[in-house]
């Protein structure tokens, strides 16, 4: 299997094409693979829209999906100089501004058009190493290929459970911390609540956490699909330093941060823009707000 996907890195990206148009149409019309659980989350994040609107909504972001799997394995046996090429950043001088005066910054982004693209591109264009927190495989040879192709432009992917360590061992270092920052905490976890596509969601209150301990400014990383196997970036400042002292824990986990609910915000905003582009499939709601968070 592992010769298999070095292989697939080597093939131009339009016979890659062809491979996404046979995922999508395995996934979406035979194993019907989430549909119904994508279907739900479309529902309830977008009730103002159609049963046809949500139904081309759901339909184009299985096809998106496949063109990002395909789009993954290419960027993994890439130049540096074609990923460059596919992915603009428009503002790149935003993050070199900390970087002059060795300072780290924290960078958001979320399962939205091609965040796999994006880190890899960054690792061209941005002029300093990029910690990304990651969640290991269970599969120990995939773990491995994804491992070794998300680092291949300087990014350094952690395994989310060292990363605080990590990251506290090169507190003294200008890097780039980067999380892709929509995934849902365990309901043990601490929390923030957010009013989010229509309905209760909980983030992970870590981005907020490593920027006051790193005092780094905060940036939102939106994506814009240009046209097929084109992307461009853009940093956004959600917040920055000097920060007021984290606000107390409420009793249902809630920590009230400021910068997650910035997070939240433009994500949701980007998610209105192109619902097509976020990642449906994936569980966002496991739980529901409890009564008095």
């Amino acid at each position: 299997m592992q010769l298999l996907l070095k292989f697939l890195t080597r093939l131009p990206l339009p016979v890659l094409y062809e491979l996404s148009r046979a995922l999508f149409r395995g996934a979406y019309y035979v194993f019907r693979w989430r549909r119904p659980l994508a279907a739900a989350n479309l529902r309830n994040a977008f009730p103002e829209k159609s049963e046809p609107e949500r139904a081309a909504i759901l339909r184009q972001s299985y096809r998106n999906l496949a063109d990002l799997i395909v789009e993954t394995l290419y960027g993994y046996g890439a130049s540096a100089a074609d990923m460059q090429r596919r992915v603009r950043i428009e503002n790149p001088e935003l993050i070199r501004e900390y970087t002059a005066r060795g300072q780290s910054v924290v960078l958001l982004a979320a399962h939205f058009c091609n965040w796999e693209w994006l880190l890899l591109t960054a690792g061209t264009q941005l002029g300093m190493p990029i910690d990304a927190v990651y969640k290991p495989q269970k599969v120990a040879f995939f773990d491995r290929f994804l491992r070794e192709g998300r680092s291949r432009f300087g990014g350094n992917p952690i395994p989310a459970e060292n990363f605080l360590l990590e990251m506290m061992k090169r507190k003294g270092e200008a890097r780039a911390y980067a999380l892709v920052a929509d995934q849902t905490p365990l309901k043990r976890e601490e929390k923030h609540w957010s009013h989010f596509l229509n309905q209760d969601t909980a983030f992970f209150v870590g981005a907020d956490k490593i920027a006051r301990i790193l005092k780094a400014p905060v940036l939102f990383v939106s994506m814009r699909r240009e046209s097929k196997g084109f992307y461009s970036a853009r940093l956004n400042l959600l917040a920055a330093p000097p920060y007021l002292p984290h606000p107390e824990q409420g009793p249902d986990g809630d920590i009230g941060a400021e910068i997650i609910e910035r997070y939240a915000r433009a994500l949701e905003d980007e998610i209105r823009a192109s619902p097509a582009d976020w990642l449906w499939i994936h569980r966002k709601w496991k739980y529901a707000k409890p009564l008095y968070a």
